[in-house]
This record gives structure tokens, C-alpha cells and sequence, in this order.
């Protein structure tokens, strides 16, 4: 049995020495390192240990091709402790760029070695390749030769998987990697039912493309063929985070290999998938449906040991990688809701295309929010589909970096790039990165190299622009056919089994197909999760919601708000803002904005709802106005009085986010989706910024209920308005929304008060009726002298959609200004100033779904005949104008005539320079008077 000795790496140097002086001498090293020494050399003499020639040669298949061992010029070697940093350079070459030459590419195209791993770069030598150095990540109790340390280092960095994992800033994290790896060589020893388990979910995917091909010649599904082991990757990761304690997987993917991962893993029916492509079903009332290859779908897994396993695959647009905060935040919100504080038993698992994942933006910014408090998971599991090519662009003008990962080197996560046609190297990839991820509550991304064996779609020609590539791959076999060769060389499993596995399941696809064909279409409905059962979308009811509280309650929960610890020390001007918080409590004082927005809070969350206000500068407020998260003024620590105001109440959460639209209002999107019971809203620090987040828009927010049948409750917060701050602080693009609503799918308002504000609020969440919100915020409103409300307000009534004109209706009318927002306050104060008491000035609080008898009921005050103009700041071709024309035309229900007054058409929403704005906004004002 040979010696083992601990060696501690700090004494290097001193091992170092002593083996020296025992190569020169045996004798002189004392006896239990003679030992050891002697147990290096397997019982061969010294001078054989370190001979040249022959033994040397065979080593060279572990070398780069461009070894310059044998031509480097004679030199005096270096001492011991010299050769041992040499070693230690070579091995950091290695895990730093080992993954260069790793053999990920299944087309095996050819890679330059980069110099460093050259042992001879680092003045190493022939001799050097048998003598004894420390590698303690290796092998922390004993020497190894160079040449082991060599092979090892290649075996781990440079076959199938290659690793990137340096740029992590943490030494203990870097560390553990190189532990784990190394010790392995990034070897999973796999039984034999592990690798039936891999042939048989291989099997599944590759037979389910050809099926689809043959079933359906022409029709688009997107195949994953040449990326199949995506299918047992998959089914490995819910197995092996299944024995960590998740019970919960939301998974997000574009169009690539969806319809193979509902079948394969998530469980959708074949019969159902072949039905969309017959096209025998129909959808539900509400939904217009969707492609094939855009659905989602939910439901258990049942692990091999037993356990229960959900699985969401998010519904996805077209647009690749947009779903990815959307999967992240409906994850957050299980947690939550779960109480999951510790992220342990929820996984967001998003599936990329190599060329979306590097190519959009989104992708970034979800990288970014993973480490941010109000937007952490606990760490997510990517995996790219990596098919080297992007519909018909090469990776070399589809990015300027190495990798399609390497926007991924931003966080602490290691990236994995393994090739897909060796399934156990992914099953190592697997393993490791799910290890990582549960021990370090981070991001972790697997890369996992294939191609596409078809064109972008089915129907499409390939060989247009990559003929050589594609001449390559159709000499490739299938993934499953080369896996199964390899485990008939070890005997492991015979043909005929593997035939039986194919033949089951050709025979389940068959009698799926069969039964598509022969029975009658059923009714495909949304499957909402049962969370949505007591909510509803659809038309907006009829009926209105209380939602007043009594004022004795208004005045207690907006007085605890203004109470702080004794040992919390507040901003001198804070301590002002709080003693008129109090004289609000008391009645001595109008309510202003925030002081409503902060009692429709309080009031729902000591009722037991959820409340989650989420943007940039939330906390304190764009304006300086909300300050609902203190800061003291001596230590820094934070105070949030909603979250104190009784034992029992929900949960008040006010997050400050990343400088990101689309990824943030996308996560608080995917956010919504999972807490129907709760009020969740993002703000945008201006609302021109929202046209960031266009896509969450368009492809989610507004058409999901249509498409999926989805329901979100979703607020959006957006101050507006023209005040002369230019053309991006001045418009949230109401025109836009307006042209986006139809069939009652969001819900568009403009409130003009603080009690209108709170009613609103209350009633999104109050309400069993799920649309989302999108408010027209104010900036200057929020201090105007007249946009203020009372106790009693709060306490009684509803929201109004139509605010009649606050002077009674008179004979003498002779003209209606309908308006919305701030500028019903600049008409007032002109129709104050000229003593026009002959106009009557009509808010529109809710502009969409809005209610046409509504309107009639508020101008049955006026004679017919008597002219209606719509008013606003927004030029011609913005606003709502545009949407009033259309519904009313020239007449308003037959009976008043109608036009508008409003700037000019153009191009920008508002002028830059301060003083035009004012000299368009009186003229304005004076045209809307007949002035």
C-alpha cells in the first residue's frame, strides 16, 4: 500500500525540496517521505520514472498539436518551487481556457489551441511530465505526476463539456467547481437503468419529430431534431431537483422543440397536439388562440422515487426571449405566496436559442434582476438549445463574442458548454449545475452544442445560404442511433430492447393519432389554474363595486403610518411630512396623492391582500412624493410603516428596481399571473418610458386573455401629462393603448383626485373582475391645490367614470368640454378667470371599457344640439381624440355635435423649450373657450 501523506499546498516549497534532495539521494529524506516518494515511482526505479523517449511519445494525444516541447532550445531548468508555479500556471490555463479546444461542436469544426496550454509556453519540460507536483483540487493528499495532471486537466476542461467559471469573482465558489470537476475529470458513472432511462427519453424525442414530419408533411413545428438530448436533460434536471426539494418548476422556451417538451415532459397529450395540427378543436369563448408552437401547459410529474413535481411551460410570442422575466416572476410570486423565503423548493428552468439568447436584450436584463432582492429566485437553470445558427445567420455576424453564453459571464455562474450528441456528459452538466445552483442560490447556464438538421421551419430551404454546413450535418445520425451504439460496445443494453422501447412508443403515437382523427373535437379551453377559479375576464360587469371604508379606520391606519420607532431617526423634512400625515388623520388637513395611495394600501392589506408596487425610484417616488420607504437619517437603515400597521396583515412590498422596463414589467407580469388576490403594479419613473417595455405590451398584457385565455390584474402606473419637460417626459402614449383595446382587454384611466385615485385602486383588487390597469399618473397634480380629496371621499362612493361638471346644469349653456387629467384643472381655472359660466366642463375618468349611456346620462343635462368639443394637450395624432372620433363621429349618440380642440399633428409628443409650451398650452386653453 503506498504512503499517503496530507500535503498542505502552503508548504510546497518544502516538499518540493525534499523530493529534490531524494532523487539525489534516497537516503536523505526521512523515512516516512521516502515512503511516500518511493510509492510515486510504482516500484520502478527513479531514473525510469523520469526517462524519456517512447513512454513520452504515447502521452502526446493529451497534448495541444502545437506542443513546441521537443523544439524548445536546451535551457537551464528551473527549481523545484519554480517547475510547481509553472504547474500551477498550466492547470489555471486549463480551467481558464480549457474550453476553447473542449470537443463541444457535434460538426466538429476546427478550433485554434490558445498557447497557454501548452506545457512548453510555461517553460515546462519533457522530464517535467513524470515528476511528482501538488494538484490539490485533484488529489489533496498525494503528488501527481505532471502527465496524470495533464490528462486529468484535459479529460475535464477539453472533451465533451468545457467550462467557464473563472470570471467568478468568490475563490470558495471557484473552488467547489474545481473540486467537483476535477476529482470527477466531469465524469457521471452511470447504472445501467440510468442509461436506459437516457435511451428511452432519447427514443421519445426522436421519434416524436420523425412522426410529426411524416404525419404532417409541410406543416411548421419547429423540430428539435439535432438538439434532441434537450429531452433527457430536461427529465434529469426534474428528477435530480426533485431530490433537492423542489416541487415546483416554471419553464419558459421559445417555438424551437416546444412541441417536443409538451409531449415529452410536461405532459400534453399527443392526442391533443395532434389535434392543433388537424385543427378539430376549438377554443374557449374568450380565446382567438394562438399557433401550436406557441401554447403552454401545466401539470404533475411523478419523479421514479415518487414524488410530485409541478410543471408550467409559460405560453410564448414569437418573440424568443421575452418570455423569460415573465416565467421568472410568476416563479416569485409561488414563492411568496408559499412562503418560500429560503427559494428552495420553487426552480425557474428557461430554455434559449443560441442567437436570441446572446441577440436580445431581455436576456441581459434578466440576468441582471437575479440578484436584486424584490426579483430573486433563488437562482435559475439555463439551458441553450444551441443550434449554431440563427435562422439563417452564422454565429460570426450574430454576435461579436466567443459564446452565445458569454453576456452569462456578467453573474457569478458557471457556463457549461457540453456537446449534445454525448447525453452523459449533459446528465454530468445536469447534475453539477442543479448541485451549484441549490448550493449557492444562483444563476447557472448549460450550453448545450447541437444544430438543426431542417431549415428554420419545415418548409424552409437551408442550403440557400449554408450549403457546406448542411452538407455536414446530413452525414450526422441521430443522437439516439450513436448513444445506442455506444451502450451495445459496453453490453449495458441489447437491440432488442431498445427496438421494444421504439416500438411502444410508435404504437402510443399511432393510437394518439388514431383517436385524433376518429373522435370529435372537445372544447380547448385555457386550463387557468384553479387560483383563477373565482375570477373571471371576459366583458367588463355591469354592476359597480363599493369600495369606500369607513372613515373612523381611514383616520387609524393613515395615523399608524405616521408613527415611527423611537429608535428610527427621520430625514428633518420627512418629520414634517409625517406631522401632516397626522393633521390629514385628524381631518385638519386635505388629502394629497399619496396619502390616498398609501390608505388604498393599508386598507387592502389589513384585509388580506397582497400588495406589490414595484419600479424605478418607487420607494421614495419619482416626485418625491410617496416616500413610502424611510431611510434614517443617521445609520441609513430602512422603515416601511405599511408594513406595521396590524399583526395580520398581507404582505406590503415596495421595491426600488434595476434601471429596466421590458424586463421588470415583464416579471411583474409573470408576477400577476400567479397572485390573482393581490394588487401588483409597476410604475414607470416617467410614462414615456413604458414604450421600453412595448412588447410585454403588445404580445402579453393586451392580448394574452384573447390568445391563451390568461387573466392578469396587473396596474400599470404612468405619470403623464404636458408640463414642458420636453418630449420624453411628457407622454405615456395613452393613443397607443386606446388603439390596442378591444373586447373589453385592459382597462385605460386617467383619474383626476386623490379619492378617485384610491377608489380605483381598491377596486382592482376588490373587484372579481381581472383586466389590467393601465393609469395615466400625475406629476404636477400631486402637489395642485385643488387636486385634493377628504376623509369622507374616501369613506363613501365609488370610482366615477364620468365626473359631471361641478357647477349645476343651466339653460344657458352654450358649449361641453369634455376632457381627461390634468388639464380639466387649467379649464376650470380659465372658465374661473373669464367668468365663462356658459361652459360646462365633463371629466372622463375611465376612458376604456368606457360606457357610452354613461356619457348620454351626462350630457342629457344639456339641449341636444349644443356643441361637445373633446379637450386635450396631446397633439392631433395622440390622446384619446383619434379613439372618441371613431366610436362617435361628428355626433355624439345623434344628438350634440362633436369635435376637437388639441395641438397640431406631429411627429414628437411635446415641445422642448419651456416657454412654447407655455405659449401652446394658453392657446390651447383660449381655443377650447371659442376665445
Amino acid at each position: 500500500m503506498k504512503c499517503q501523506i496530507p500535503v498542505d499546498p502552503l508548504n510546497l516549497a518544502y516538499v518540493e525540496r525534499l523530493y529534490a534532495d531524494y532523487l539525489r539521494d534516497p537516503a536523505s529524506a526521512p523515512p516516512e517521505w521516502g515512503n511516500y516518494f518511493a510509492g510515486l515511482s510504482n516500484g520502478e526505479p527513479a531514473e525510469k520514472q523520469f526517462q524519456t523517449g517512447p513512454s513520452f511519445r504515447s502521452y502526446s494525444v493529451f497534448n495541444p498539436p502545437t506542443s513546441r516541447l521537443g523544439s524548445m532550445p536546451p535551457q537551464e531548468e528551473p527549481g523545484v518551487a519554480g517547475r510547481q508555479e509553472s504547474v500551477d500556471a498550466l492547470v489555471r490555463s486549463y480551467r481558464t481556457r480549457g474550453h476553447i479546444i473542449a470537443q463541444v461542436d457535434p460538426l466538429r469544426q476546427p478550433k485554434a489551441t490558445p498557447p497557454e496550454l501548452d506545457p512548453a509556453y510555461h517553460g515546462l519540460t519533457e522530464a517535467d511530465f513524470y515528476r511528482p507536483f501538488a494538484c490539490a483540487t485533484m488529489e489533496p493528499e498525494r503528488l501527481l505526476a505532471l502527465r496524470e495532471i495533464t490528462e486529468r486537466l484535459r479529460n475535464t476542461y477539453c472533451r465533451s463539456i468545457g467550462v467557464q467559471f473563472m470570471h467568478i469573482d468568490d475563490y470558495g465558489t471557484r473552488l467547489w467547481l474545481q473540486e467537483r470537476m476535477e476529482r470527477t475529470q466531469n465524469h457521471l458513472a452511470l447504472g445501467r437503468d440510468e442509461q436506459l432511462r437516457i435511451l428511452t427519453r432519447l427514443t421519445d424525442a426522436v421519434m416524436f419529430e420523425e412522426f410529426i414530419r411524416k404525419k404532417f408533411i409541410g406543416a411548421k413545428s419547429f423540430s428539435l431534431e439535432g438538439c434532441e438530448s434537450l429531452i433527457p436533460l430536461l427529465d434529469l434536471a426534474i428528477e435530480r431537483a426533485s431530490e433537492q426539494g423542489v416541487t415546483d418548476i416554471v419553464l419558459g422556451m421559445a417555438h424551437r422543440g416546444r412541441l417536443n417538451v409538451l409531449a415529452n415532459i410536461i405532459g400534453k397529450s399527443p392526442r391533443e397536439i395532434f389535434r392543433e395540427f388537424e385543427e378539430t378543436g376549438t377554443r374557449s369563448r374568450n380565446s382567438g388562440g394562438d399557433v401550436k408552437y406557441h401554447l403552454g401547459h401545466s401539470n404533475d410529474w411523478t419523479t421514479a422515487t415518487g414524488k410530485q413535481v409541478h410543471l408550467s411551460l409559460c405560453f410564448n410570442p414569437s418573440h424568443l426571449e421575452f418570455v423569460n422575466p415573465v416565467a421568472t416572476g410568476r416563479m416569485r410570486a409561488r414563492q411568496d405566496l408559499a412562503g418560500d423565503v429560503e427559494r428552495k423548493h420553487g426552480l425557474t428552468l428557461l430554455i434559449h436559442g443560441d442567437a436570441a439568447f446572446i441577440g436580445e436584450g431581455v436576456a441581459q436584463e434578466t440576468l441582471n434582476l437575479s440578484r436584486v432582492a424584490g426579483y430573486t429566485v433563488g437562482g435559475t437553470l439555463h439551458v441553450i438549445v444551441n443550434n449554431q445558427i440563427g435562422f439563417t445567420t452564422p454565429p460570426n455576424e450574430g454576435r461579436s463574442s466567443m459564446y452565445a453564453t458569454s453576456v452569462a459571464k456578467m453573474l457569478p455562474a458557471p457556463i457549461f458548454h457540453v456537446n449534445g450528441e454525448d447525453p452523459e456528459a449533459v446528465a454530468q452538466c445536469v447534475m453539477l449545475a442543479l448541485e451549484f445552483r441549490a448550493k449557492f442560490k444562483l444563476d447557472v447556464v448549460i450550453d448545450m452544442y447541437g444544430y438543426r438538421r431542417l431549415g428554420h421551419n419545415e418548409s424552409d430551404e437551408p442550403t440557400f445560404t449554408q450549403p457546406v454546413l448542411y452538407r455536414r450535418i446530413a452525414g450526422r445520425k441521430p443522437v439516439r442511433e450513436g448513444y445506442l451504439e455506444h451502450l451495445l460496445k459496453l453490453g449495458e443494453v441489447t437491440r432488442a430492447e431498445a427496438d421494444q422501447i421504439a416500438e411502444r412508443r410508435q404504437a402510443l403515437l399511432e393510437k394518439n393519432l388514431a383517436e385524433a382523427r376518429s373522435e370529435p373535437g372537445t372544447q380547448l379551453k385555457g386550463r387557468r389554474p384553479s387560483k383563477w377559479n373565482n375570477y373571471s375576464g371576459g366583458p367588463e360587469p355591469a354592476e359597480e363595486t363599493d369600495t369606500g371604508v369607513e372613515k373612523q379606520k381611514l383616520a387609524a391606519l393613515l395615523d399608524a403610518q405616521a408613527r415611527l420607532p423611537a429608535d428610527f431617526h427621520p430625514h428633518p423634512k420627512i418629520h414634517r411630512l409625517l406631522e401632516v400625515r397626522r393633521r390629514m388623520a385628524q381631518g385638519e388637513h386635505a388629502l394629497d396623492w399619496a396619502a390616498a395611495e398609501a390608505l388604498a394600501f393599508a386598507t387592502l392589506a389589513t384585509a388580506g391582500v397582497r400588495v406589490r408596487l414595484s419600479g424605478q425610484d418607487s420607494g421614495r417616488g419619482t416626485f418625491s412624493h410617496r416616500h413610502a420607504v424611510l431611510h434614517d437619517y443617521e445609520d441609513g437603515h430602512l422603515y416601511t410603516p405599511l408594513q406595521h400597521l396590524v399583526p395580520d396583515q398581507a404582505p406590503v412590498e415596495i421595491w426600488n428596481s434595476p434601471l429596466s422596463e421590458t424586463g421588470v414589467l415583464g416579471f411583474d407580469y409573470g408576477y400577476s399571473l400567479d397572485c390573482p388576490n393581490g394588487l401588483i403594479m409597476w410604475e414607470a419613473q416617467f410614462g414615456d418610458f413604458v414604450n421600453a417595455a412595448q412588447v410585454i405590451v403588445d404580445q402579453f398584457i393586451v392580448s394574452a386573455e384573447k390568445k391563451w385565455d390568461h387573466l392578469s390584474g396587473l396596474v400599470l402606473l404612468l405619470p403623464h401629462g404636458l408640463e414642458g419637460q420636453g418630449p420624453e417626459h411628457s407622454s405615456a402614449r395613452l393613443e397607443r393603448f386606446l388603439r390596442q383595446a378591444a373586447e373589453d382587454n385592459i382597462q385605460a384611466v386617467y383619474p383626476t383626485t386623490p379619492a378617485q385615485y384610491f377608489h380605483l385602486l381598491r377596486r382592482q383588487a376588490v373587484r372579481r373582475w381581472r383586466k389590467p390597469l393601465v393609469v395615466m399618473t400625475p406629476k404636477s397634480l400631486l402637489r395642485h391645490p385643488k387636486s385634493v380629496s377628504t376623509l369622507d371621499e374616501l369613506a363613501h362612493g365609488r370610482f366615477q367614470r364620468i365626473i359631471p361638471d361641478e357647477l349645476p346644469a343651466a339653460a344657458g349653456i352654450q358649449r361641453v368640454l369634455l376632457c381627461t387629467g390634468k388639464i380639466y384643472f387649467e379649464l376650470v381655472e380659465q372658465r374661473e378667470k373669464t367668468k365663462r359660466d356658459d361652459v360646462a366642463i365633463l371629466r372622463v375618468e375611465q376612458l376604456y371599457p368606457l360606457r357610452e349611456e354613461l356619457l348620454q346620462a351626462a350630457l342629457a343635462n344639456y339641449r341636444d344640439s349644443t356643441p361637445v368639443f373633446w379637450v386635450q394637450e396631446e397633439p392631433l395624432n395622440m390622446g384619446a381624440w383619434y379613439d372618441f372620433r371613431v366610436r362617435f363621429g361628428d355626433r355624439i349618440s345623434g344628438r350634440w355635435p362633436f369635435d376637437g380642440i388639441c395641438r397640431p399633428a406631429s411627429a414628437s409628443p411635446a415641445t422642448g423649450l419651456a416657454k412654447t409650451h407655455k405659449r401652446e398650452q394658453a392657446a390651447l386653453i383660449a381655443k377650447a373657450f371659442g376665445e
